[in-house]
């Protein structure tokens, strides 16, 4: 599977040579660990199919497509999505063994617990990779203007930092798809979640699944979103109507967008950071909202 990946990946040239020698590495990590780590794959294609989703129309907003030519992804941008998800999965295997229910109860042993926290990591991971490519690839085709989340002052559409409802809509769709794929796999592989005093509390648990997910997927977009807006710079043409980033050719005509802005990360940086933020607050303090008492402790 995990040669399939990369392989497909390199020949319809969503990623380079590097970055597929990357994501077959990742991707055989992260089967390896359980089948939850199946939610790299989840992630993989629906990317994929937003990305190109009305690429040419795209393309006459954000300059960064026009000057590439393509939406192709090397292997710092896999590592950015991948990298943390991977080193918490073998963390995970080594010191937890197999996968099993996420547990917060007052009498869990340090090892449930443990194992919670970790698959709550992980899972923050994905809803909120899979969350900012959505509320970008996506989100940029809203017909209204987007807002600067700031100062929500209206900017052109590609800024970084600019929000508007329906990239906000598919951020969170891209959580809860990570939820119903965690779910899926966690049947597949007989996991028992279903350890619980009564029927409403098996229900309850998918539903805290779900919600949990998708309020990483938010969270992790306006995380995204703030750093966006604060330590990144976008530059808009007037003539041709598109947003460049600082590491893109411009034209000289375009000028900075936010000019409060400092230009200390890239966008590959800016999802790392947004991810590693969200993985840590969703293991931490997130998943013990969510999921508190909801188990009966596992032994």
């Amino acid at each position: 599977m995990s040669s399939f990946l990369a392989l497909r990946a390199y020949k319809r040239k969503s990623l380079t040579s590097a970055g597929s020698v990357v994501a077959f590495v990742v991707a055989f990590l992260l089967v390896g660990t359980g089948l939850r780590g199946l939610n790299l794959f989840t992630f993989y294609f629906i990317s994929m199919k937003a990305t190109k989703y009305k690429k040419e129309y795209k393309a006459t907003i954000d300059g960064t497509i026009a000057s590439n030519g393509s939406s192709i992804r090397g292997a710092s941008q896999v590592l950015a999505c991948s990298l943390l998800a991977t080193i918490l999965s073998l963390v995970h295997a080594f010191h937890c063994g197999s996968e099993r229910a996420v547990v917060f109860n007052d009498d869990s042993s340090d090892i449930v617990l443990l194992s919670s926290r970790l698959t709550c990591g992980i899972i923050a991971h994905h809803a909120t990779c899979l969350a900012d490519t959505l509320a970008s690839e996506l989100g940029i085709l809203s017909k209204s203007s987007p807002r600067l989340i700031t100062t929500w002052k209206s900017v052109p559409s590609g800024t970084n930092g600019g929000v508007t409802g329906t990239g906000f809509f598919w951020s969170a769709m891209g959580g809860l798809i990570i939820g119903i794929s965690t779910l899926l796999f966690d049947f597949i592989s007989g996991i028992d979640f279903s350890e619980t005093r009564t029927n409403v509390d098996n229900i309850s648990y998918v539903i805290r699944m779900l919600m949990y997910s998708l309020t990483c997927g938010l969270l992790g977009s306006i995380i995204d979103s703030l750093l966006g807006a604060t330590v990144q710079q976008s530059y808009f043409d007037p003539d041709t109507k598109k947003i460049y980033q600082e590491e893109d050719r411009r034209p000289k005509t375009a000028a900075l967008v936010v000019t409060s802005s400092a230009n200390l990360l890239t966008n590959e940086l800016v999802n790392l950071v947004s991810v590693v933020v969200t993985t840590f607050l969703g293991g931490f303090v997130l998943a013990p909202l969510f999921f508190g008492s909801a188990l009966v402790a596992i032994r």
